[in-house]
């Protein structure tokens, strides 16, 4: 079969099956929220959790120790994909997207009532780590669930627009939480390390008891009802996955290493702009909510050209781009430019990078069968992830003295874009392949096709 099966236009599908639109709308909710939780996390390990939870005797020590434990999230990611995309694959979408969104929430609360380093020693910093391993095995079930739900609910010839959503509720919880934290920023110090840095947690309830409420009435999707209507659903769908889609798993591994532009662009430019280069910390945060809303209309125009020429070309243009660009962004930021940091910053995150991030969930999800994709999704990007949230730990270890000291990072970057283009140069193209043959080798798809 080729690669250019047209799918049957969305006429063709029974009436009433699909609600393309509400499960956009769950899928980006809930993402908003987990990402809210998630990132808030970020913008304080840069920011606070250095100078309240760690020794105070050396501060490049416990800058780094704070970064980690921003890092340690993305250990439990894997674990968390791998349970919660089992539990998806086996009972259902919508059961491990509540679950996700419940458990992050809880988690982040707890953060926020934490006691600091200076009232309980060393207990504050391990509670904190295990709260962060909380989030992160949340985190790890959330997108694929939401990508998972959402593609199977998409029209045909549209499936990147609508997933494109769970990756733009992604980028507005990263505008929440630091829009959240720029007036916080200027607080008096005392008042910031105190109780400010404790708001963003606590507001969290609010925005976790939205998500459940949309997402409670979101029905299963056709395709993973009819599998289980049809008895396909997978017993133990990892072991289906690895047996029949291991090298798709290890593609998406690859390709999901373009996180790392995310995570240092988000958390080590922060704390690198912040700290050796001494830039205001409100107007640095600035940058990011800029940026991160023009990719909200970025995102889904990107995803929208993926459905006319392909996930392939999209994807890499946005990866290979977001390696350059990494060096004129951290290069305008060792200058103290803010005119330059901010055009930088926007050409960065808010265009080249979104044509990756927008597509990533179709070019990912169409790999997979329905017996297995919410496991394929969740355990290959988290795995890939896993890197990206140690990539400010790595870059602050890499990161040399001087002016220049930024290249190391920038050329880490650069060589982790190049892996995900290269991953995703191997895949096939499905941009046009029916839903009820995805997951299939060409072959398998011709006599499905015949039949």
């Amino acid at each position: 079969m080729s690669d250019n099966v047209v799918e049957p236009p969305p006429a063709a599908e029974p009436p009433g099956t699909r609600t393309p639109r509400k499960a956009a709308f769950a899928g980006w909710i809930g993402s908003v929220v987990e990402y809210y939780d998630f990132f808030i996390y970020g913008t304080a390990a840069a920011l606070v959790f250095s100078k309240i939870f760690f020794p105070s005797g050396n501060p490049t020590l416990a800058s780094l120790a704070a970064l980690a434990t921003f890092g340690v999230g993305y250990i439990a990611r894997p674990i968390g994909a791998a349970v919660l995309g089992h539990y998806g694959d086996r009972f259902g979408r919508q059961r491990v997207m509540m679950m996700s969104l419940v458990l992050m929430g809880t988690a982040t609360f707890l953060v926020g009532c934490l006691p600091t380093y200076d009232q309980i020693g060393i207990a504050a910093p391990i509670a904190l780590v295990v709260l962060r391993l909380l989030q992160g095995f949340s985190a790890g079930g959330e997108q694929s669930g939401a990508n998972s739900m959402t593609l199977e609910h998409a029209p045909a010839g549209r499936r990147a627009f609508f997933t494109s959503f769970t990756l733009s509720g992604t980028q507005a919880g990263l505008i929440v939480a630091t829009l959240i934290f720029i007036p916080l920023a200027d607080l008096p110090s005392q008042a910031l390390m105190t109780w400010g840095w404790r708001i963003p947690f606590f507001l969290s309830v609010i925005v976790v008891g939205v998500g459940i409420w949309v997402r409670r009435t979101m029905p299963e999707t056709p395709a993973f009802a009819e599998a289980a209507e049809t008895r396909e659903v997978a017993k133990l769908p990892i072991a289906t996955l690895f047996r029949e889609h291991g090298l798709d798993v290890a593609r998406v591994v690859g390709c999901a290493l373009v996180a790392v532009v995310s995570t240092i662009t988000s958390v080590y430019a922060l704390s690198y702009a912040t700290g050796p280069v001494g830039l205001d910390k409100a107007t640095v945060l600035a940058v990011g909510v800029v940026a991160n809303v023009v990719a909200l209309g970025a995102i889904p125009l990107w995803a929208a050209l993926a459905d006319r020429i392909g996930r392939k070309p999209v994807f890499i243009g946005g990866a290979l781009g977001s390696g350059a660009l990494t060096f004129a962004y951290l290069g305008a930021i060792s200058s103290g430019d803010y005119t330059l940091i901010f055009v930088t910053g926007i050409a960065l995150v808010g265009v080249v990078y979104s044509a990756a991030n927008g597509v990533w969930p179709s070019l990912y999800g169409e790999m997979f069968s329905t017996r297995v994709r919410c496991s394929g999704m969740a355990i290959g990007t988290q795995i890939g992830f896993a890197l990206g949230g140690f990539a400010p730990t790595i870059a602050t270890a890499l990161a040399g003295p001087g002016a220049g000291g930024w290249v190391p990072v920038a050329v880490f970057t650069a060589v982790c874009t190049l892996v995900a283009a290269g991953c995703a140069l191997s895949t096939r193209e499905t941009y046009r392949v029916p839903m009820h043959e995805l997951g299939t080798k060409p072959a398998q798809a011709s006599v499905l096709a015949a039949a």
